[in-house]
């Protein structure tokens, strides 16, 4: 990725930082329907798989299996991927299975991979993020510090000391659900002023709040919840981070091309198809295991094997996959 200066260049980043826009404004407007673009760029693609990490029976990580995975996804519709995230099993896979999958993933796809690089200890969350980057990751995925629930000042020290140790952008992940952390609205402020941070992935499911923290930072947004893609992108996303798109690229990248160019009732119906798929999968809250009972039911993916605790699918969650992937249309 292009840095000048110690920053990301803004060609990479497309103006995603601090863009103040209105893509209701006089630009649009002055456009023919065919040329019309309703949302703003997305710095590291639209849809962006939030990549399984393939294990081998013995619990060993498939590396081979990985690159060709991520081929397929990309000729899916994926034009941008997320390895050692959460449904990548990050908690259970280790600093040089990171970097290595990192390298793989890199070696075959044309990209961009972004590399989950949190913790909730900061000088561990910093190595993480110097060792991804270093190993070709275009961006890093910086969750907020769970479990020990620090303060404010807190949240926005993990972030600065990651900030002072990268020479790549740093999209936050804000999941309240897994960390037990509410971030106000003026601490996204603070964050926004960091030099390399310059998006978000909004997994709190507050639309409300959404709006205003995007309008009162302009950084990127990228929703985080598969059934808000759509609400999302109404009030300025500009993207997915999913697991969904897993098996639905193709579909979702359809949806939000609809939706960029006007076309609201295509993206309304593509949004009603997918339903199923998003309940089937995200449902009962396993994420990682439903991600590889899809694959597995696809054909894509030969052994479903996961790290305790999590354990991989059974033959009603394999069932239940395929029932939501007939729903959608994908099967």
């Amino acid at each position: 990725m292009p840095v000048r200066g110690g920053k990301p260049s803004t060609m990479w980043l497309l103006s995603a930082k601090r863009r103040q826009e209105s893509v209701a404004g006089s630009t649009v407007s002055t456009m023919s329907e065919s040329d019309m673009h309703l949302l703003n760029p997305a710095p590291f693609g639209r849809i962006l798989p939030a990549m399984i990490t393939p294990m081998k029976p013995n619990g060993d990580v498939d590396f081979e299996a990985a690159q060709k995975l991520a081929k397929q996804l990309v000729a899916d519709g994926a034009d941008g991927l997320v390895v050692n995230g959460t449904t990548g099993e990050s908690p259970v896979t280790h600093m040089d299975e990171k970097v290595d999958l990192v390298r793989a993933v890199k070696e075959v796809v044309d990209v961009p991979v972004i590399s989950g690089a949190g913790s909730n200890d900061t000088a561990h969350t910093v190595r993480m993020v110097e060792q991804t980057q270093e190993a070709g990751a275009d961006a890093v995925l910086v969750v907020m510090p769970y479990y020990s629930r620090p303060s404010q000042d807190g949240i926005v020290g993990h972030y600065k000391a990651v900030d002072e140790n990268t020479d790549k952008p740093i999209i936050v992940y804000d999941v309240p659900s897994r960390t037990g952390l509410k971030v106000k609205i003026e601490t996204y402020d603070r964050l926004a002023e960091l030099d390399h941070v310059v998006a978000v992935k909004d997994a709190t499911g507050d639309l409300a709040a959404a709006v205003e923290k995007q309008q009162r930072t302009g950084l990127a947004w990228y929703s985080g919840d598969d059934g808000l893609f759509l609400p999302f992108l109404s009030i300025g996303a500009v993207g997915i981070i999913s697991v969904i798109a897993h098996v639905a690229a193709g579909p979702m990248a359809e949806l939000v091309n609809a939706f960029d160019r006007g076309d609201i009732h295509e993206a309304q119906r593509l949004a009603n198809r997918l339903a199923p798929l998003v309940h089937s999968l995200n449902g009962d809250g396993y994420q990682a295991v439903m991600a590889k009972a899809a694959l597995k039911v696809r054909g894509v993916l030969d052994s479903t094997t996961m790290r305790l605790p999590n354990i991989g699918p059974d033959a009603a969650q394999l069932e239940k996959a395929k029932a939501g992937m007939q729903a959608a249309g994908l099967l």
